[in-house]
């Protein structure tokens, strides 16, 4: 079973977002396909890819195309070999590889993907468009990050919110980022509409970190069709998460 995504022209962090959201979407054994303009859009995929553990590729099939071959699975059901010991060599593996050149069913599904949106895409981006991608830093495993309240300290709610607008954003230029953000309580105002650390939550989550929201959190404060980013959670994987961290930040 093949998975495709055209995100040709689409902002980072687009792309690693939409691959991200395929790959929770379809079963075990699944390729996911997804053509990007950029290099810098490749890196990134290949790199959420080697965070979950699954095995990746990329390929310049033409000027400003790549195709990122992502496979969802722990075991290659041709070979029975354990994709996961090679999943964090996907990075070095792509710069190996021949520009220009992808071979099997990524080159014929790309050709015809490419033939059918080549006209449109390049009219909504423009050739000479600059990339705007970052490339992804790496997350730190075991490092969790707790957010139980919109504000941080006490006293002047005020300042509590804008001190924690400022840590969420100040989480996102970390070199090592936090593998799990866990929002519950008044954290769980953090990852919905309307948000002003959305932005920044979202832009960690690009980057392969885990966003995790409460979900009677939600349902307490009337916000579970407002959640934006990441995932619900409930109480038994927070502190499955809490008791089996390295280090736990709680600001």
């Amino acid at each position: 079973m093949v998975k495709q995504i055209d995100a040709r022209g689409k902002a980072c962090p687009l792309p690693v977002i939409e691959a991200k959201r395929a790959l929770e979407a379809v079963p075990e054994g699944t390729k996911v396909e997804v053509l990007v303009d950029n290099e810098i859009a490749v890196q990134n995929l290949c790199k959420m890819a080697a965070q979950k553990h699954y095995a990746a590729s990329g390929s310049k099939v033409e000027e400003r195309c790549y195709l990122v071959e992502i496979l969802k699975n722990s075991t290659d059901p041709a070979t029975g070999k354990d994709v996961r010991k090679d999943a964090g060599k996907a990075l070095d593996q792509k710069q190996e590889q021949t520009p220009g050149q992808v071979s099997g069913d990524g080159a014929k599904h790309a050709s015809e993907h490419i033939s059918e949106h080549a006209p449109e895409r390049a009219a909504d981006s423009g050739e000479a468009q600059d990339c705007a991608c970052t490339p992804m830093a790496a997350t730190e495993p075991g490092l969790v990050v707790v957010l139980s309240s919109d504000e941080m300290g006490g006293k002047d709610p005020a300042l509590g919110k804008l001190l924690m607008k400022g840590f969420v954003y100040a989480l996102t230029e970390l070199d090592r980022l936090p593998e799990t953000v866990l929002l519950y309580n008044g954290g769980a105002w953090l990852s919905c509409e309307g948000s002003d650390s959305l932005e920044d939550l979202r832009n960690l989550e690009s980057q392969g970190v885990e966003i995790l929201t409460c979900g009677t959190c939600l349902n307490h404060y009337g916000l579970s069709r407002k959640l934006a980013v990441g995932a619900v959670t409930n109480m038994y994987q927070i502190a499955t998460i809490l008791t089996e961290a390295a280090k736990v930040v709680k600001p």
